[in-house]
């Protein structure tokens, strides 16, 4: 009898355990992130340490609900590592990454929130430096250059990317086509209309392909198409890109044409041109690299560009940066 109450404890412990194991399984935390850094000389001509592509942190995760059905959230903040400052301190907010909560099922997935819209999201599959290279992306330079995707949403100033109060749309991929949506259900008073962003998305095989529409909250227009073929080591990529401003009627339109080689197991070369027209301003842009994986999670790279804007002449920028993903 004296032996009852420990027996009945194991007991309980053990069935605890059991019930516990489960739960564990069906929930998930994750803290990643990109961390970056380099020297430079920027198109200005001055020497700098900082950031040549972007440095974030990101906590992400999940719950299982059962039926194949997942509740999701991320949290992903921007710095700048030379200075320690948030990305855009004091304007932007301290998630000025991403900050959403959603759902993810067999049919595909429901964000609510702060983070990129459908366009600003998947461009960057399209240009060798992902988007994400001040000194050699083409993409960084002209696409979508009148066309902030959120004009107010930086304490009354304008971003780039992202959209605040958002509800974010992405279909499961149906023979290798997935439609992505993102809009607002809220209205700004400064707004003149709902801002809406979408994208029909192909990837299959060696091909990929996408078509978006965006219109900000102002009324400004951006249409995209851009299409990627792999040939082996080699990608090729081509974008089109028409970016309007209502109120000030100005147009820019870029044709970019772009490629990588990758060279052996570590080494990637980088290559790209494009050509903004500018209203009456013709502006051409060349950008070459070199990424080296020192590992599987830490890479050396080299950053070249070279580009004319409107009556400037030539200005060039070159950087050598390290970049670390964990």
């Amino acid at each position: 009898m004296r032996n009852y109450p420990i027996a009945l404890l194991a007991s309980a412990a053990l069935s605890a355990l059991t019930m516990a194991a489960p739960a564990r399984c069906q929930t998930a935390l994750t803290l990643n992130g990109m961390l970056d850094l380099g020297m430079m000389r920027d198109y200005d001509g001055s020497a700098q340490v900082g950031t040549v592509q972007r440095s974030n942190l990101a906590l992400s995760g999940y719950e299982e609900l059962g039926g194949g059905v997942k509740a999701i959230f991320r949290l992903s903040t921007r710095a700048e590592l030379d200075t320690g400052k948030g990305e855009g301190a004091p304007d932007k907010p301290f998630w000025h990454d991403e900050s959403t909560l959603g759902i993810k099922a067999a049919w595909g997935t429901l964000r609510v929130g702060r983070a990129m819209t459908a366009m600003w999201a998947n461009d960057y599959k399209f240009d060798p430096w992902s988007n994400y290279n001040r000194i050699a992306s083409p993409a960084w330079q002209h696409w979508h250059y009148l066309t902030p995707s959120d004009p107010f949403a930086n304490n009354g100033k304008a971003e780039y990317g992202r959209l605040n109060n958002g509800v974010f749309f992405d279909s499961a991929s149906y023979g290798g086509v997935t439609l992505r949506l993102s809009t607002t259900p809220e209205r700004d008073a400064r707004a003149i209309c709902r801002p809406i962003s979408a994208v029909v998305e192909y990837a299959q095989g060696s091909w990929a392909g996408m078509a978006a529409y965006e219109r900000n909250s102002l009324g400004d227009e951006n249409n995209y198409l851009a299409g990627k073929y792999v040939l082996g080591d080699a990608a090729l990529m081509a974008a089109y890109d028409d970016s309007r401003a209502l109120a000030s009627q100005q147009r820019s339109r870029t044709m970019t044409l772009s490629a990588t080689y990758r060279l052996g197991a570590a080494t990637v070369l980088k290559a790209g041109y494009s050509r903004q027209q500018l209203n009456a301003d013709s502006n051409p842009f060349v950008g070459l690299g070199a990424d080296y994986l020192l590992s599987r999670r830490s890479t050396l790279y080299l950053s070249l560009g070279r580009k004319r804007q409107g009556a400037q002449g030539a200005m060039n920028s070159y950087g050598l940066g390290l970049s670390h993903v964990f």
